[in-house]
């Protein structure tokens, strides 16, 4: 499975981004699809995940601002970020596992710089 991130940019803070990330494969509905993020002197964190029966979990921090969905026709999932914030500002990954817990074992996109001038 290849994944491919785009989406990214600079944005002023409360604005909005949506994160689109395209995968290889005939298999991408099976996976759970998630979003991390890295920024600068700070561990990867889980951002948003989705399995393959649709359901969500989210960190903390985005809950009521990031919605995660999946569009399994076009092999596609998404990151809709909306009242953003400065801290928000990493290096926002794609990644594809067979379950929650491995993940992080699975698949990963380069990578989107998302950056949100205050």
């Amino acid at each position: 499975v290849q994944l491919v991130e785009s989406g990214g940019g600079l944005v002023q803070a409360g604005g909005s981004l949506r994160l689109a990330c395209a995968a290889s494969g005939r298999t991408f509905g099976v996976y759970v699809m998630g979003w991390f993020r890295q920024a600068p002197g700070k561990q990867r964190e889980l951002v948003a995940v989705i399995d393959s029966g649709g359901n969500l979990n989210y960190a903390d921090s985005v809950k009521g601002r990031f919605t995660i969905s999946r569009d399994n026709a076009k092999n596609t999932v998404y990151l809709q970020m909306n009242s953003l914030k400065p801290e928000d500002t990493a290096v926002y990954y794609c990644a594809a596992g067979a379950g929650l817990a491995t993940i992080e074992s699975g698949y990963w996109g380069q990578g989107t710089q998302v950056t949100v001038s205050s």
